[in-house]
């Protein structure tokens, strides 16, 4: 049955990236994929508990493992649509300091050397998980954060605008267990800085979006 309110997976034409194998990205999108699948199998788990309006006492284990494990399934599944997003083949170089984002990035950083060298930091960090750069609507002003897994560390109310994934399955195909930071050099060389700045306007208030 075609259920309109399940998730579906997107496609993302980003093959042909520098430093970042075509092998690499289609074991990606496997996984993507699979968050897509595990994220609508328990969705319809918890409607089906939910059926009655309530969940009894018997019951509340079960709902309770799946709740939780629901944030973890559906946060990977939105933050790999985020990083696919803002991979493009022939991308890098470096946002307008003209644009919303740099003139964010001036605002809270000074300078884009600054802010590169913090992002990049934050994805060094031991353990898996995500850097990811945000952008505070009330403010307007750009941090970066590391979550850990998919699920701990996400700010309530911060738009990501960047994000980079640096689970070892986003590299150890290409690069060696000890070779993070070349990775990371090039997602910098594919960047989409354009889908960046689509979400940093999005994001803001029209009265922050010009300042």
């Amino acid at each position: 049955m075609n259920r309109p309110d399940l998730y579906r997976v997107k496609s993302y034409d980003v093959f042909g990236l520098a430093g970042i194998s075509d092998d690499t990205l289609h074991m990606h999108f496997g996984l993507y994929e699979g968050y897509v699948k595990a994220a609508n199998a328990l969705r319809a788990q918890l409607d089906e508990f939910r059926r009655d309006g309530t969940v009894d006492q018997e019951a509340m284990p079960a709902y309770s493992e799946l709740t939780r494990r629901l944030g973890f399934e559906y946060n990977g599944m939105v933050l790999h649509e985020y990083y696919f997003g803002n991979l493009l083949r022939g991308g890098g170089n470096r946002p307008s300091s003209e644009s919303v984002f740099g003139r964010a990035i001036a605002r809270t950083f000074g300078d884009y050397e600054r802010w590169q060298a913090d992002f990049c930091s934050v994805g060094m960090l031991r353990g898996v998980g995500w850097a990811i750069c945000n952008v505070d609507p009330s403010s307007g002003l750009v941090s970066n954060h590391w979550v850990t897994l998919h699920e701990h560390g996400n700010v309530a109310g911060f738009q990501p605008v960047l994000v980079m994934d640096v689970w070892e399955h986003a590299y150890l195909l290409d690069y060696k267990p000890n070779e993070r930071r070349h990775y990371i050099d090039s997602f910098f060389q594919n960047v989409a800085w354009g889908a960046v700045e689509d979400r940093m306007q999005a994001g803001l208030s029209p009265a922050m979006a010009h300042r």
